[in-house]
């Protein structure tokens, strides 16, 4: 019986030490994908609400993506959005804003134009639905 504790010991410390690093290294529990396609303020008003909403209800569980596309553009140009630094501070806590490319293409916008520090993609639609088909949910962003 003396012989067989430290076994046991040393199994049970193992199992700790491999459920531990499995807990640091998952997914987050929540995925969400978000579309934005309105050019309207109120919807970015909106939008800001609900990410506010999610990254304090959900804190480091909720990984969100949000696709800008179409007139929903413009939440991203430098010289149209009033929101840059809600947008920054909502980067720092590990959201990812995306530009679709093309939009970009079709109304004659250079990437000098989109905020710094933004991800591109190249069809908004389509980095939607590969995220929807990878399980992540799928929220129409604004209003």
């Amino acid at each position: 019986m003396k012989k067989f504790l430290p076994l046991l010991f040393m199994a049970l410390f193992a199992l700790n030490g491999l459920h531990s690093h499995a807990q640091s290294t998952r997914q987050p529990e929540h995925r969400i994908v978000m579309q934005l396609t309105s050019g309207d303020t109120t919807a970015y008003n909106g939008l800001m609400k609900q990410l506010r909403n999610l990254t304090t209800g959900w804190g480091d569980s909720v990984q969100i993506e949000v696709v800008c596309h179409g007139p929903g553009m413009n939440l991203l140009l430098t010289a149209q959005t009033k929101h840059a630094d809600k947008i920054y501070a909502f980067q720092k806590k590990g959201i990812r804003f995306v530009a679709c490319e093309n939009t970009l293409r079709e109304r004659n916008i250079r990437k000098e134009e989109v905020l710094p520090g933004m991800d591109y993609v190249p069809m908004g639609i389509a980095e939607i639905v590969v995220k929807q088909e990878q399980g992540w949910s799928y929220i129409k962003a604004g209003n």
